[in-house]
């Protein structure tokens, strides 16, 4: 007997649908989202920075769903006629899959929002010390620098004997408002300040940012 319009659809949801199948495929699609940080952060950059609020304008939900499919069809118990996610994406039991990635993705993105917004703030109380205050030390952020005899020093111990004699308090907040500057022109995050162990040469004060793998000495 011909077998009834839309009973293959609805067998392949049964199969789809069944809590073995539909919890191994969910679970498999959010642990491989949490695994594609980086990836959805770097779409995320060249999108220019636009958060998608919908499952429609996701920026990584369909690959990791199709990824994770294809995984599933690698282990030998998958049944078959189950080959083809394209033909199963209008299933109720996918769309819902489809809906909790795109709010994990948007919530991954949104936290990577929160902390740039962090950054930025902090970025702008640093510049905003150095201009109004006496020059803080980029170190330790609480204590004033020193600087005498292009010697920089600061109570938590940061001492540099310049390899610059005529070194001035001025001249080493131009500095350090300039790399600071030009850093953030092409990075939204905070830079990190330390001193080298001068095993070699002399210590120098040292800016860095982990985030976009960059370094520059100041002093």
């Amino acid at each position: 007997m011909a077998e009834a319009p839309g009973s293959g659809r609805r067998a392949l949801y049964k199969a789809v649908g069944s809590p073995p199948w539909k919890e191994a495929f969910r679970q498999g699609c959010l642990e491989r989202m949490r695994n594609s940080r980086d990836r959805l952060l770097n779409r995320y950059r060249q999108a220019g920075g636009s958060v998608p609020r919908r499952a429609q304008s996701s920026l990584l939900v369909q690959e990791v769903m199709e990824e994770e499919w294809s995984a599933l069809q690698s282990v030998d118990s998958c049944p078959e006629g189950l080959s083809q996610l394209e033909e199963l994406l209008d299933l109720a039991v996918l769309e819902e899959i489809q809906q909790e990635l795109a709010e994990q993705e948007w919530c991954i993105l949104s936290e990577y929002e929160k902390s740039l917004q962090f950054d930025e703030k902090c970025l702008s109380v640093m510049l905003a010390e150095w201009e109004a205050n006496p020059l803080i030390c980029p170190v330790c952020t609480k204590s004033n620098l020193r600087v005498s005899g292009g010697v920089v020093a600061c109570p938590c111990g940061l001492y540099l004997s310049s390899h610059s004699p005529e070194l001035t308090e001025p001249k080493l907040r131009a500095c350090l408002e300039d790399s600071v500057n030009e850093h953030s022109a092409h990075c939204p995050h905070t830079p990190a300040f330390s001193v080298t162990d001068g095993t070699e040469e002399k210590p120098s004060l040292l800016m860095s940012c982990v985030a976009c793998d960059t370094w520059a000495v100041i002093v």
